[in-house]
């Protein structure tokens, strides 16, 4: 039987108006065309990921999905060969705005087929001077305020912005409007989902020079009014110590910067997902070792156990 090691996969490209070229930094075989997305680690039927390292490469998610279950991924994944792995992890280079849009809980009846909600969280990897987001409605605005603003074209009016800098971090739960704005590059940790309500657009052709689609009456049954549970924080942190940034229901995601040799440990219940979001090192455990470069992604198996992160680097660690 294979041995657990971090797996590592080939990134999924997906091109976007709002995209641009910022992904190269990371070193990412990237095709022509304006990237918006990179798909790093994906069970999702819209963008599988594909194993580069290791005994099982040339393997997507999904295959692995069928050979290991909750010996990898751990008790609390509830994954078997019909139930997908929980999480989808990107990395987001928003060289123009996009949308304002809301996500649905895993409740909403109007779910397309085999789709869960959509809960998520931001770290910010880079941002230019005055780069802000757009993030949840102004205090005290309705549905019937809402509704009013977008049928006449003031739905900024109703939205509050943030001005973001590197290492800031936001939680955004299901029903929070949003958006990323021009220049900011951002890590993604949200649940395996595909689904976004689109409330406005700027009135902007898509790739296709169409005017992409709004979904006005699923975004007001879907939007949080009130407190959607949203929060941000700034993440300064000492050296070789865990930063909790966001935890929900369907993920913990911390924050840590390597700066001696740091010895960590899977446990049987979940999965780590290791981002890197700076720097460089090296992750070491009993059967090998990879090289830690910002960008990289790792799933560690909940059953690889003991591991060593050195170097001097920032890296975001998520579970269940």
């Amino acid at each position: 039987m294979t041995q657990a090691y971090p797996i590592q996969f080939k990134a999924e490209m997906k091109e976007k108006v709002w995209g641009g070229r910022a992904l190269e930094q990371f070193g990412l075989e990237m095709p022509d065309g304006a990237i918006g997305e990179g798909w790093m680690i994906s069970d999702h039927p819209n963008g599988l990921t594909k194993v580069i390292n290791g005994e099982f490469a040339g393997l997507n998610l999904e295959d692995i999905r069928h050979r290991v279950g909750k010996e990898w991924f751990g008790t609390k994944s509830n994954i078997d060969a019909d139930t997908r792995f929980p999480l989808l992890i990107k990395l987001l280079d928003c060289n123009d705005d996009l949308s304002v849009q809301v996500h649905p809980n895993d409740d909403y009846e109007k779910l397309p087929k085999g789709e869960l909600g959509k809960t998520e969280m931001w770290y910010v990897l880079d941002a230019k001077p005055g780069a802000k987001i757009i993030y949840g409605l102004k205090p005290g605005v309705t549905r019937e305020q809402l509704a009013h603003a977008l049928e006449n074209n003031e739905v900024m009016d109703t939205l509050q912005e943030v001005e973001v800098v590197p290492g800031d971090s936001f939680y955004i739960p299901a029903g929070t409007v949003h958006a990323l704005c021009s220049g900011v590059v951002v890590a993604e940790i949200q649940q395996n989902s595909d689904t976004t309500y689109r409330l406005y657009d700027y009135n902007r052709p898509g790739l296709d020079g169409e005017l992409r689609e709004l979904h006005i009456e699923d975004s007001l049954n879907t939007v949080a009014f009130g407190d959607s549970g949203a929060t941000y924080m700034k993440t300064e942190t000492a050296p070789n110590t865990w930063l909790s940034l966001a935890k929900s229901p369907y993920f913990h995601v911390e924050k840590g910067i390597v700066a001696a040799p740091w010895q960590l440990t899977t446990t049987p219940e979940s999965f780590v997902i290791l981002i890197v979001c700076e720097g460089e090192g090296t992750l070491t455990w009993e059967n090998g070792q990879e090289t830690l470069q910002a960008g990289q992604c790792f799933l560690l198996p909940a059953n690889l156990g003991k591991y060593t992160l050195e170097g001097n680097c920032t890296v975001l660690r998520s579970t269940l």
